[in-house]
């Protein structure tokens, strides 16, 4: 089904609904929640997607996987999107919260293919192993760290989104602990507590989402390096394979390929 408003279909007693829905640049989908889980693909362009506990960065040939109930808004930049829509007692991911998975070839084509599939499809025909081969592969799949928790504390909240608009590496915790009027131990636990993450990984995560579009838009390596404060195009080049599994130009042939 292509550009079928999932009301128009959410009651159809079927494991899965599956849409194809196309949006223009710098469409933003307000904070709504779905009944059933949602696994949400760009097949072409980048998605932000937040939630009450955070923001992701969802490249191409990535998806985001939103639990059933999840409060969640998306800002869309040139993305043709396929949906799973999952019925919350069949939902292939144990976690209850969003995750960003990777899309293998195969399951590229399966989302692909699922735009034909139809509401109310046959289950014991093509379609319905089909549907069973898609929870399969959501299952399997791969979660990347693309993902900036933000705290619940409102002065550490707002020093968290002021970064996420202007990331720099060479950010230093005490910078922000003298902003806050605390003692550096005291930063660091406060933030741990509030993010579950240290301050350095929760930065370089920040770092990392803001480098995608950057990429992907064709800033070159350096040019993004420089701008996210990297000593080096050699030391960012080493972060994005570390937490990535492959080098950012491998990552922009990977993603060209996909779109062509």
């Amino acid at each position: 089904m292509l550009n079928t408003p999932l009301s128009d279909v959410d009651h159809v007693a079927r494991p899965i609904v599956a849409i194809g829905t196309d949006y223009r640049p710098g469409t933003l989908l307000d904070f709504h929640t779905h009944r059933r889980a949602q696994f949400l693909y760009g097949m072409t362009g980048l998605m932000e997607v937040d939630t009450d506990d955070g923001t992701w960065m969802v490249p191409p040939y990535s998806g985001v996987w939103l639990p059933a109930g999840k409060r969640h808004q998306v800002r869309m930049n040139g993305v043709s999107t396929r949906s799973l829509y999952i019925e919350p007692h069949v939902a292939s991911r144990t976690s209850r919260n969003c995750e960003v998975l990777v899309v293998t070839p195969l399951l590229h084509h399966l989302l692909l293919a699922s735009a034909h599939i139809p509401a109310l499809y046959d289950e014991s025909g093509r379609d319905g192993v089909l549907a069973q081969l898609l929870l399969y592969e959501l299952e399997q799949a791969q979660a990347l760290p693309l993902f900036a928790p933000l705290p619940q504390n409102l002065p550490l909240a707002s020093l968290c989104r002021e970064f996420l608009g202007q990331p720099s590496i060479h950010t230093l915790p005490e910078e922000w602990a003298q902003q806050l009027h605390c003692s550096q131990r005291t930063f660091n636990r406060l933030f741990r507590q509030q993010t579950g993450l240290s301050f350095g990984v929760w930065r370089q995560q920040a770092c990392l989402m803001a480098a995608l579009p950057r990429l992907l838009s064709g800033s070159s390596v350096t040019r993004t390096a420089l701008e996210l404060g990297y000593d080096s195009p050699t030391a960012f080049s080493s972060m994005f394979r570390k937490v990535l599994g492959q080098s950012p130009s491998a990552f922009i042939r990977a993603a060209n390929r996909q779109q062509e």
